[in-house]
C-alpha cells in the first residue's frame, strides 16, 4: 500500500499531462479543419483572388516617421542576433522598455514613444522574429528560455541594468517572465491585456470559452499552414484582425489609419516575416505551466473589457501571484489593443502609476 501511495501523485502527473496533450493535437486538428474548409470556399468563390498578392517594396512614410524617435540596432554577442528597435529620449535618462504584441511590431507603441520621452529613454523592440530583428529559421530558437535571455541581454547591450518593463498580449507574457525570472531589472512592470502565464494556463483548461478565444494558439502548432493562411486574399485575415468590429482597434477610441495599417501589411508581407512570429506560440505548451511564478515587482495591469481573444476574469485572478503593490484597472469600453485604442487613457494611467508610492494593493474599473 505504502509504494502504492508513493506512485499515485506521479500517475496522477502522468494522466493529466496525457489528458493535457491530447487536447492540445485534438484542437490543433479542429482548428486544422476549419480553416482548410474557409480555403476550400475562398478557392471555390475565386482562385485567381484568393492567390492575389499586392508587391510591397516601400514602406510608408510613417514608419520613418522622425517625431517617433531613432532607428537602431544592436547585436548580441551570445546569439549573434541583430535587434532592431526605435528609441526616443535622451539616453541616460531611466529606461522604458516596450514589448509588443502579435501580431505587431514596434510601431504599435507610437503614442507612447512620444509621450513618455520627456522623462524616459523609451525603447519599443522589434522582438526576435518580427520586423527589422533577424528571425532564426527554426522553431527551438523560439522558445520562452530564448526570449527571456534576449531582453536581459538587450538591457546589458543598451548600458542598463534596470528598466520600467511594459508589454502588452504575447510582449505581455515576455514581461511577466522577466519580472518572475530576473526581478531585479524591473523597477516597474506594466502588462495591457495579458493575465499571469500561470493564470493563462489553468483558466483556458478550465473554460471553454477561452478554449474557443484562444484557437489560434492551438492552429499555429501546424507547420507552414497558418503563414500560409494569413497571406492569402492579399493578407485578409491580417486587416480583419485590425478593422473588424470584434478585434478590430477602435471601438470608442482612435482608430488606424490607412497608412497605419499599411504599415502592418508592408512589414508582415515581407518574405518569410510571419514564420518567426508565428514561432513564438510554437513552443508555449512545452514550457507552461512555470515552475517559478511570484512577481515581486509592483504591478499594473490595464485591460479592455472588450477584448475579444482574453477573459477579464483571468485578469482578476492574477493578483495572488504579485506579492507586491498591483493594479488592475479594467477599461469597459477598450479591447485588445488598447495602448493603441485609447492611448490618453492608457499614458495617463501609466504616469499616476510610475509616480505613486506603491504600497496596497488596488483594483479599479473605469
Amino acid at each position: 500500500m505504502a509504494r502504492l501511495r508513493d506512485c499515485f501523485p506521479r500517475l496522477m502527473v502522468t494522466i493529466r499531462s496525457l489528458l493535457f496533450w491530447s487536447l492540445v493535437y485534438c484542437y490543433c486538428g479542429l482548428c486544422a479543419s476549419v480553416y482548410l474548409l474557409k480555403l476550400l470556399w475562398s478557392i471555390g468563390k475565386g482562385p485567381t483572388q484568393t492567390f492575389r498578392r499586392v508587391a510591397r517594396e516601400h514602406p510608408p512614410a510613417c514608419l520613418n516617421d522622425p517625431s517617433l524617435g531613432t532607428h537602431c540596432y544592436v547585436r548580441i554577442k551570445d546569439s549573434g542576433l541583430r535587434f532592431h528597435y526605435v528609441a526616443a529620449g535622451e539616453r541616460g535618462k531611466p529606461l522604458m522598455l516596450l514589448l509588443h504584441g502579435f501580431p505587431e511590431f514596434w510601431y504599435s507603441w507610437r503614442h507612447q514613444l512620444r509621450e513618455f520621452k520627456s522623462e524616459y529613454r523609451v525603447v519599443a523592440l522589434d522582438l526576435r522574429g518580427y520586423g527589422e530583428t533577424d528571425a532564426p529559421i527554426h522553431r527551438e530558437n523560439y522558445k520562452l528560455d530564448c526570449l527571456i535571455t534576449d531582453i536581459k541581454d538587450i538591457l546589458d547591450s543598451l548600458g542598463y541594468s534596470k528598466c520600467v518593463l511594459i508589454g502588452h498580449d504575447w510582449g505581455g507574457m515576455i514581461a511577466w517572465l522577466i519580472a518572475i525570472c530576473y526581478p531585479e531589472m524591473v523597477m516597474k512592470l506594466i502588462v495591457i491585456n495579458f493575465p499571469h502565464p500561470n493564470v493563462f494556463t489553468e483558466y483556458i483548461l478550465r473554460h471553454p470559452a477561452q478554449l474557443f478565444k484562444s484557437s489560434y494558439y492551438y492552429f499555429f502548432q501546424i507547420p507552414w499552414f497558418p503563414e500560409f493562411m494569413f497571406s492569402i486574399n492579399d493578407f485578409k485575415a491580417l486587416k480583419h484582425l485590425f478593422t473588424s468590429h470584434s478585434t478590430g482597434i477602435g471601438r470608442k477610441g482612435c482608430r488606424l489609419t490607412a497608412e497605419d495599417l499599411e504599415a502592418y501589411i508592408y512589414v508582415f508581407s515581407q518574405p518569410g516575416a510571419l514564420n518567426g512570429p508565428i514561432n513564438h506560440y510554437r513552443n508555449i505548451f512545452s514550457c507552461l505551466p512555470l515552475k517559478h511564478h511570484m512577481v515581486i515587482t509592483p504591478t499594473l495591469l490595464l485591460w479592455g473589457e472588450k477584448d475579444a481573444f482574453m477573459e477579464a476574469e483571468m485578469a482578476e485572478g492574477t493578483k495572488i501571484y504579485v506579492k507586491n503593490y498591483f493594479r488592475l484597472t479594467i477599461l469597459s469600453e477598450a479591447s485588445h489593443g488598447l495602448q493603441q485604442e485609447q492611448p490618453d487613457i492608457v499614458n495617463k494611467l501609466i504616469w499616476t502609476f510610475l509616480k505613486e508610492e506603491t504600497r496596497r494593493k488596488d483594483w479599479l474599473f473605469l
